[in-house]
């Protein structure tokens, strides 16, 4: 017989009980908090949202298959605990902040979960912690959201206390790399910083790289998804001019593919989504105005991305034209919601924009997503996902994410198909991106 995760917002532990603290239970702090806990950590996981806390209980949470064999021995550990209230991270010989940070929609950080969440690291930090950050932001966040205000509380970061960033390497969905062998950079606020974060991570974590700083740390993660945005952006142009040329754009990728240096296959799509490509580079183009720095090969990436979905609704019309068939009125299907396949995370997934621009256009939107039963709209209001339609009831249907588990048996031979993964093969009439 096991006993439940405690929940601590009713029954406090002693001072000092745990290993370590997560503060943030998203797709990076549950795995994080599952991966200490299954190497013998004492963990104490923290969410704001009560709701988080139930689901994750109910084990209604999006995780791989491994994460969720995890979880399941995790609630049944008095070694691993839920809670609310960050006062409780007081009690834990580290703290991993793995709060989100997104943009607005005038793409501009919004740190406000990052703020929060560094600043009650701050009030209820004691002599002897170590506090790492793990979440994107500017270069200069943690010193200004940590190792600052922790001197300011009268605390000698070095000696005192411990302070660090160490990004995270979670990709979600994707059960190849598991979280203790995926390399991880590490960089304090002073070498015994540094050197007191490794301990900490290496209890999970078999791989680390330590950089001189802090601010060396945070550039490598801003530099990693810029590059990804930067060659996603190319690859979606690569498409466009393949198709007018007549080429078969994976195809080409493939054979370029097959050199053996100085190259890397990047692959089209209906744009980028989720927490990183999106967003993570305009930290550092926000950052960079004060600067006056011109970065004209990152700007012209991100507006490329930005504008990827409005292509879509563009082609969308193009191919309807070409078949005879205005945009206003006619029925059209999205074929998967989610950013990328076998996740049900819908942040920032171009989807919600193409169907947002539909909508706009007059035509009769519906989609069909497994995984995401329902979703709202960047504009307001609300979808909820529809069964496969019957032969003849959809004039065309944008393949936008094909998760493995999708059965697409039901797609008519004759079914136009708007292909915007570039992978879909043998699916009706189709056409690409």
């Amino acid at each position: 017989m096991t006993t439940a995760a405690p929940d601590l917002d009713a029954h406090a532990p002693a001072s000092g009980a745990y290993d370590v603290a997560i503060v943030g239970l998203g797709y990076v702090g549950l795995p994080t908090a599952l991966a200490f806990h299954a190497a013998g950590a004492r963990v104490l996981a923290i969410d704001a949202s009560a709701e988080r806390l139930a689901r994750i209980r109910s084990r209604r949470v999006d995780l791989l298959p491994s994460d969720h064999t995890r979880l399941e021995t995790a609630l049944g550990d008095e070694a691993f605990a839920l809670v609310t209230d960050p006062s409780y991270a007081s009690w834990a010989r580290a703290v991993v902040i793995c709060v989100p940070t997104p943009v607005t929609a005038h793409l501009t950080p919004d740190l406000s979960a990052l703020d929060r969440a560094c600043a009650s690291a701050v009030l209820h930090a004691v002599p002897g912690q170590v506090v790492i950050l793990t979440s994107t932001s500017y270069v200069g966040c943690t010193e200004d959201l940590l190792a600052g205000p922790l001197r300011r509380r009268g605390l000698q970061v070095g000696r005192d206390v411990f302070v660090a960033f160490s990004p995270e390497r979670i990709d979600p969905g994707n059960d190849r790399y598991a979280h203790e062998v995926v390399p991880r950079v590490v960089g304090g606020a002073t070498p015994q910083c540094t050197a007191e974060a490794v301990k900490v991570l290496a209890h999970c974590t078999g791989n680390l790289h330590e950089v001189s700083s802090a601010g060396a740390a945070e550039m490598t993660k801003l530099f990693e998804n810029t590059f990804r945005a930067v060659n996603i952006a190319l690859a979606n142009e690569v498409a466009e001019i393949s198709r007018t040329l007549g080429l078969d754009v994976m195809e080409v990728i493939n054979a370029a593919a097959t050199k053996p240096y100085g190259f890397m296959p990047f692959f089209p799509g209906p744009g980028a989504g989720g927490h990183c490509i999106p967003c993570d580079p305009h930290y550092l183009l926000w950052q960079l105005r004060k600067t006056r720095l011109p970065t004209p090969v990152v700007t012209q990436a991100m507006s490329a991305i930005a504008g990827r979905p409005r292509r879509v609704v563009d082609r969308v019309r193009e191919v309807l034209s070409e078949a005879g068939i205005g945009l206003a009125g006619a029925r059209v299907l999205v074929l998967g919601v989610s950013y990328k396949p076998d996740v049900e995370d819908v942040r920032e997934s171009p989807a919600l924009e193409i169907i947002e621009g539909l909508l706009a256009a007059g035509a009769q939107v519906a989609y069909h997503d497994p995984l995401v039963p329902e979703i709202r709209l960047p504009e307001g209001g609300v979808l909820g996902s529809v069964d496969p339609p019957r032969a003849g009831e959809t004039d065309l249907v944008i393949a936008h994410t094909t998760h493995r588990s999708l059965d697409l048996s039901w797609l008519p031979e004759d079914q136009l198909v708007l292909d915007a993964t570039y992978r879909l093969t043998g699916a009706g009439r189709r056409v690409p991106l």
